[in-house]
């Protein structure tokens, strides 16, 4: 059977959350499972002196009519939070925590964090608002706020970022199939053809 296709997203990234709402159909439809990997890309950022998109001078201007306009193509609430970025080490932390016992649970937490931040305006930047949408999907909000401060998943976290960077991770989304890296939202039709063709 094949390796599962690794996706690598930073919560506080837009076009992240736009590739969050397709990954998962384009690799159905071609027969293959999604391994969801939250990353910190501020680390990221320290080593490639790469700064927020958003936050460029004309270049940001460009990307928030891009979001917008991807968005309504893709007939999906979208609005950039307020503040932005936002710290996503909670998030991440939680969708780790989860994980280990349950992927498919971790990976609607990685879904209902992302809707809550880029469609509802809600705030994901520390672990109460972790926890609030947590427990809205039937999870314990208490046991969430005490994983996002329990040290081993904290080290769990930095292994991960560690690992993503060790692999050439430098932006979000960022999509690995067995080894061939795709970067950015606009590389998802590429996915699509890459797996449907077997590569070229």
């Amino acid at each position: 059977m094949a390796k599962p296709i690794d996706f690598y997203f930073d919560f506080s990234s837009p076009y992240g959350y736009l590739a969050a709402q397709r990954i998962d159909e384009i690799a159905a439809e071609n027969r293959r499972e999604v391994t969801w990997r939250p990353f910190l890309i501020g680390a990221v950022f320290k080593t490639t002196g790469a700064q927020p998109l958003l936050d460029l001078p004309m270049k940001g201007d460009y990307a928030r009519r891009d979001l917008e306009r991807s968005a309504r193509l893709m007939d999906i609430p979208f609005a950039v939070p307020d503040p932005f970025p936002f710290m996503s080490v909670s998030a991440c932390r939680a969708c780790y925590w989860l994980s280990e016992k349950d992927t498919e649970a971790g990976k609607a937490l990685a879904q209902a964090l992302y809707r809550a931040a880029f469609a509802e305006g809600r705030n994901i930047a520390n672990p109460q608002g972790v926890a609030d949408v947590a427990a809205d999907i039937g999870h314990d909000r208490d046991a969430v706020i005490a994983a996002v401060q329990d040290q081993r998943i904290k080290d769990l976290l930095k292994q991960e970022v560690d690992a993503a960077i060790g692999k050439g991770v430098f932006g979000s989304p960022y999509i690995i199939i067995d080894g061939e890296p795709f970067w950015g939202y606009d590389r998802l039709e590429d996915i699509g053809v890459w797996l449907e063709s077997g590569g070229w």
